[in-house]
């Protein structure tokens, strides 16, 4: 195995580590995915027993037929998680964010730039 540069683990950071970019805080996070996941179980849940409760009862062709039509007729909910900003877009954006705040003041922001750009292979956009 190959010893990896500073430079080499300095890109690999910026394109593998992730920045939260929705806003909330990291511990929120963490408590927010399962519960959402758990919301979107619990209509499924509610919604299915709703349609089944209605085939309950003497067995009848026409109600269990119209039952499994209700049941497969709409869609399932399903949340998915997605992935947060790479750390390489969260500083860049960051970066133009405070030039942009500065007014044309931000020769030394726009420095800052062009090296994250340059460790990443990126031309310079200036």
């Amino acid at each position: 195995m190959k010893r990896k540069s500073p430079q080499e683990k300095k890109r690999l950071s910026y394109l593998k580590d992730r920045r939260d970019d929705y806003g909330e805080n990291a511990k929120s996070t963490r408590k927010n995915l399962p519960r959402s996941k758990a919301f979107a179980r619990r209509a499924n849940r509610a919604r299915e027993s709703l349609a089944l409760r209605a085939a309950t009862g003497v067995p009848d062709e026409v109600r269990a037929e119209a039952a499994e039509l209700r049941l497969l007729g709409r869609r399932r909910r399903v949340k998915r998680k997605e992935a947060d900003t790479t750390l390489a877009e969260y500083v860049e954006w960051k970066l133009e964010h405070r030039a942009a705040r500065e007014d044309g003041q931000a020769r030394r922001l726009d420095e800052a730039l062009g090296r994250v750009q340059r460790r990443l292979g990126r031309r310079d956009r200036g």
